[in-house]
């Protein structure tokens, strides 16, 4: 996961005001990886890019901002990263960054793509499904039909499928946050 590790401003504003409060239930990230204010789409060019590089994973899987001295808890709509995929093959998150995918791949039961990343787990944006799927093969390097992706959808463990050579496995969306460790709601302690 992509540590959330504070700027060197951030870090000088901590030790100036280290009791400043963190703050939960304004900032959202939806499932095509765009940023929300109060459910309200974020258009400014250089808010969302200082959201994308500040962005990032703390050791309770919380995912964050850092503004300053502040912790910015966001919120997620269904996984922390959204993936994309590039025309060239490589893979990129929903900030920028370029992303190396490992492990394993998933189709959820609602038919939604995951892949395991080095920076965490993806969503494979909706607009991309489609190239997602058609890279699908089965065992024998064909691609994989309609009924053994809708199998892996209602979660069968066979026929085996691979995405890129990652082993294609099924999942239900209920379970994604608990299987991948991180937080999508995350709460002020108690």
């Amino acid at each position: 996961m992509i540590p959330a590790t504070p700027s060197p401003a951030s870090l000088a504003a901590i030790a100036r005001w280290p009791d400043v409060p963190a703050c939960y239930g304004w900032l959202s990230l939806d499932r095509r990886g765009g940023w929300r204010l109060q459910r309200e789409a974020i258009t400014h060019p250089g808010l969302i890019a200082f959201l994308n590089s500040s962005y990032g994973a703390d050791e309770d899987g919380n995912w964050l901002i850092h503004n300053g001295p502040q912790r910015v808890y966001v919120a997620l709509d269904y996984l922390p990263l959204v993936l994309r995929l590039q025309p060239d093959g490589s893979l990129r998150s929903h900030t920028g960054a370029l992303c190396e995918a490992l492990g394993n791949s998933y189709l959820d039961d609602e038919g939604n793509a995951l892949v395991e990343t080095a920076s965490g787990p993806a969503l494979v944006d909706d607009r991309d499904l489609a190239t997602f799927l058609a890279e699908v093969r089965d065992a024998g390097g064909s691609a994989a039909d309609e009924a053994a992706l809708a199998a892996k959808m209602e979660g069968a463990a066979e026929p085996a499928l691979f995405w890129r050579d990652l082993p294609l496995l099924p999942i239900k969306r209920a379970q994604a946050a608990q299987h991948f460790g991180f937080q999508a709601q995350p709460q002020a302690p108690a």
